[in-house]
Parts: structure tokens; sequence; C-alpha cells
């Protein structure tokens, strides 16, 4: 998996490549943990190249969202391929996670 991971204005954009899962989740996890020992608190999953999330990659999210949260900040999504938001939908977690369409959509609701 890569992961690529970017600022912009107070916002941290961390975009994973490829599939979310068991065997990848604890570099996807490490990455965020990372940004969160930063000092970062407002940060976004763009997951437009995300193309399966498995249960190991949806209590990833949960686990960052309470932390960031914690923090004073929160975490959001951006961008979910149609499989990707059918699984956050299925299990709730869509009303759990704000959810935006695009990358700018999501830097924008986090405001100045």
């Amino acid at each position: 998996m890569e992961i690529k991971v970017e600022q912009k204005a107070k916002v941290t954009i961390i975009t994973p490549i490829g599939e979310i899962d068991a065997q990848t989740v604890g570099e996807f996890t490490a990455i965020l943990n990372q940004q969160l020992n930063a000092g970062q608190n407002q940060l976004i999953a763009d997951l437009s190249r995300v193309n399966f999330m498995s249960s190991a990659g949806l209590r990833a999210l949960l686990g960052t969202l309470k932390e960031t949260r914690r923090s004073g900040g929160d975490f959001r999504l951006a961008a979910i391929q149609d499989n990707v938001r059918q699984v956050l939908d299925m299990t709730g977690f869509s009303g759990i996670l704000k959810v935006f369409p695009t990358v700018d959509a999501t830097v924008a609701s986090f405001g100045d």
C-alpha cells in the first residue's frame, strides 16, 4: 500500500492507495498515529483510491475519529468509492463520520 500525506492550510490529508485490510491496516494506522502525535488533529482520509476496506480499516477510522475529537479536532472522509461507501453505509459508519464528495469540499468544511 502506498500512502500520501499532504498539508492544506491547517488540515492534513492522508491518501491511501489500494486496499485497507488486515495486511495493510498497520501501515495506515501508523501514518494516522504519526500525524496525531505530531499535533495534527484536523485530518482527512481521501479514500478516492481505496477500492476495498475490511473491518480492520473501519476500526482504524473509528479509532482516529475518537483521537482527533479527544484532542479538539475532527477526522473526515473524502471522495469515497461506491463499494467502500456501501460498507460504510451498511455498518452505520457513514452516520458517525462526516463524508464529503471531494477533498476540496472536505478541507473547506473545517473553515479557517
